[in-house]
């Protein structure tokens, strides 16, 4: 068996949300901070164990906890062993805004890490402030450097692309000249919280793109168990560029991945109409079949594409809801 849609695509990336919890305030996702709902009991590890043990039996083999703003559950370290447990699972990845990382990325290494994506949407410390709430930009660079000395294999930064305020490429190609990280335009993406927002500072990654193209990078081929990203090389940079362009034409033909929130939930779309609910299925082990069949015959179900260029943003309404 093997987790494949009406449109022949086949997924082998899973990203799971693991809680909903952020300690940034990001302009274009938690403006005002994570407010907390009581109702929202997240994920034990037990139900990410069976999880995973599900997944992985459909043919995952790439993992990426996200959140909100995963490191911040207690037992973070106790995900990330149980994961790397499983020979199938050839990558285990975290987005991060990079706040818990200097202390403790040695311990998540050896726990089983093997990617990380650390945010950045500014290298300007006073724009990473108004973007994020958070005077720490010198301290997350420190992580990035940290995490490359440790010996993380992927080392990437995610920049949401905003309108007038970080969309100076050259602030960010001096910075990858000579390190071997990968960074990623993704452009900002409407949710049902910010509208305001995306039409404040929506910028298309094209343009981006289209500098890139005049100053020579190369498009490189897509490698196995990559993400959306389309990404570029310099014969002069260490580092290179990728874009996240959702918005872009035939963006959702490549889906390799899909999602399950931090409350049990399996989204086939960032920006889907509905979710399909596993934590009844998610007691026990024994339930492992039941599980497998209910996945299997909703991946049925998965759209061909999004609606974002309607401005139709199905049920997420930010992106710390199910991991962005």
């Amino acid at each position: 068996m093997q987790l494949m849609d009406n449109y022949q695509r086949r997924f082998q990336y899973l990203r799971l949300s693991i809680t909903e919890q952020c300690n940034f305030q990001c302009q274009y996702c938690l403006p005002q901070g994570y407010q907390s709902n009581k109702d929202h009991k997240f994920l034990s590890l037990s139900e990410i164990n069976n999880i995973v043990a599900t997944f992985t039996e459909l043919g995952v083999h790439k993992i990426r906890l996200t959140g909100g703003e995963p490191t911040l559950r207690r037992d973070f370290i106790d995900i990330l062993s149980m994961i790397s447990s499983y020979p199938s699972i050839k990558e285990l990845a975290i987005t991060t805004n990079g706040s818990r990382l200097l202390k403790n990325i040695t311990h998540w290494q050896q726990a089983g890490l093997t990617a990380i994506n650390i945010s950045i949407d500014s290298f300007s410390p006073h724009l990473f402030k108004l973007i994020t709430g958070q005077d720490k930009l010198k301290e997350i660079i420190q992580c990035v450097e940290k995490s490359l000395e440790v010996g993380i294999k992927k080392v990437k930064i995610n920049t949401v692309l905003m309108k007038n305020m970080n969309d100076n490429l050259s602030d960010y190609l001096a910075w990858i000249k000579h390190r071997p990280v990968d960074l990623r335009f993704i452009e900002l993406m409407e949710t049902g919280e910010s509208d305001e927002v995306f039409n404040r500072y929506h910028l298309a990654g094209n343009l981006i793109e289209t500098q890139l193209l005049a100053q020579g990078w190369q498009l490189q081929p897509k490698v196995a168990l990559s993400g959306p990203a389309k990404v570029y090389s310099h014969s002069d940079y260490q580092g290179k560029i990728g874009l996240i362009m959702p918005y872009s034409k035939d963006f959702c033909k490549s889906c390799n991945r899909l999602r399950v929130s931090s409350l049990g939930k399996l989204h086939y779309c960032l920006f889907g109409d509905e979710a399909v609910d596993l934590r009844d299925l998610l007691v026990s082990a024994d339930q492992k079949e039941q599980l497998k069949a209910r996945i299997l015959a909703s991946l049925m179900s998965k759209p061909e594409k999004h609606f974002l260029h309607d401005h139709k943003v199905g049920i997420t309404p930010n992106l710390s809801y199910i991991g962005g």
